[in-house]
């Protein structure tokens, strides 16, 4: 490491400007419980009512299998070049794109990051003012405002708190959140089994899988910023792809015991249900801060790449729109940051295939001296707008395939 990039690494504990060094890296439960808790995202949870609605319990199963092994490939090879190189997904975005071109992957993933902040804020701020003050506007903005608040100010502080928050509500929202679902199903007419049985089987199993991927693929293209921490590489994609498996699939079966037993689409409503009123607040309110807070923090980390800002300003700009944003983003904007979620994963490909095809432009020390890579750039433009048209297959799939094929062929012609 060049002395200046030390020097940047000593005032920086989260290094947004170059690779994380050995001394640094986390422990493998420390990782384990940070990408835990990252999976640990209430609108995961509509998935899981929606692959209630749609499918018997061996097709939710089976969609919850395949989707996983999608996910958890495409997450663990992220997780491992994170892991192996230490660079942030915007660094690793400098070499694959260019220093410049590196701007449209930052910029996407900044947008969607703070998209699902401002809405996990509402999703935590309009069901606790319904239950507590009946509805009252007042109370909603105060509650927007609070968790607005105390969100930003665990991802300004960086990966320490990070890891403080994932430590507290990992364990609490698991244990509460899968007590409560038991009670729910034990107090339920007949078996889970049984009630997945009068789905309407409006979905396949592909379909299912399809959903499965398109609930987190956005949150889980960042997952280098994370894991640039581990040990290794190896650490990496080991600990992502068995905490997203496991995480997602408990947010989903959170999901759908509430569709099927109560019919909502978050645990929330099955403690409210079962009269646990202060512990479903507790369970709502953690499971979406330790989203949020890796939400906002990769955003940080996208704005500081494209305005050469420190990482910490940037949090604090990016928390106050999503805070003052919050309720007209939870309104307005969920289909819109449905269509961004499919942007990402062409992106994501193109950074695993930039580390494995040019491994030593990864070395510690070489300069980069690309300036914008269009086959990347027209790979994610392809990528994304044939993930959002072509109905056939699964659409985060399509887009990684089209973008992988561009960002090849522009590596081949390259090369003559």
């Amino acid at each position: 490491m060049s002395e200046t990039k030390s020097k940047a690494a000593v005032t920086d504990a989260d290094y947004a400007e170059c690779a994380v060094p050995k001394e640094s890296r986390r422990s493998i439960l420390t990782m384990f419980m940070i990408m835990l808790g990252f999976t640990f995202f209430s609108a995961s949870m509509w998935v899981g009512q929606e692959l209630a609605d749609g499918l018997d319990f061996g097709g939710f199963m089976g969609a919850l299998i395949l989707g996983g092994i999608i996910l958890g490939l495409y997450t663990g090879l992220l997780g491992y070049v994170g892991g192996k190189t230490g660079l942030s997904l915007d660094l690793l975005a400098q070499k694959a794109f260019g220093t410049k071109g590196s701007y449209l992957p930052s910029a996407m993933i900044s947008v969607t990051q703070i998209g699902w902040f401002g809405v996990g804020i509402a999703m935590f701020a309009i069901p606790v003012a319904n239950e507590l003050l009946g509805g009252s506007t007042a109370a909603e903005w105060a509650l927007v405002i609070i968790a607005g608040i105390c969100m930003t100010a665990s991802a300004y502080f960086g990966i320490k708190s990070l890891t403080i928050i994932s430590y507290i509500a990992v364990p609490l929202v698991a244990v509460l959140g899968t007590v409560a679902m038991v009670l729910a199903v034990q107090r339920g007419d007949g078996t889970i089994v049984e009630q997945f049985a009068k789905s309407s089987g409006t979905l396949t199993v592909i379909g299912g899988a399809g959903l499965v991927v398109g609930s987190f693929v956005s949150g889980g293209s960042a997952t280098p910023n994370f894991t640039r921490f581990a040990k290794n590489g190896a650490v990496g994609a080991i600990t992502t792809v068995v905490a997203f498996f496991i995480g997602n699939s408990l947010m989903f079966f959170f999901g759908a015991v509430s569709s099927i037993f109560v019919g909502g689409n978050d645990i929330f409503e099955v403690m409210i249900n079962l009269n646990l009123f202060y512990l479903a607040v507790l369970v709502l309110g953690l499971n979406i801060w330790t989203t949020n807070d890796n939400a906002l923090y990769s955003a940080g980390l996208g704005l500081a790449n494209i305005f050469h800002q420190k990482k910490k300003p940037m949090v604090l700009i990016s928390g106050v729109v999503g805070t003052v944003a919050s309720v007209w983003l939870y309104y307005n904007f969920c289909n819109w940051l449905n269509i961004l979620n499919c942007t990402l994963p062409p992106v994501g490909i193109i950074l695993v295939l930039g580390y494995f095809m040019h491994g030593e432009d990864y070395v510690d020390g070489v300069k980069n001296t690309k300036v914008v890579d269009w086959f990347a750039v027209f790979g994610v433009v392809l990528g994304a707008v044939v993930a959002n048209l072509v109905n056939w297959g699964i659409a985060s799939i399509n887009g990684m395939v089209v973008a992988a094929v561009c960002y090849c062929i522009g590596q081949a012609i390259n090369k003559k």
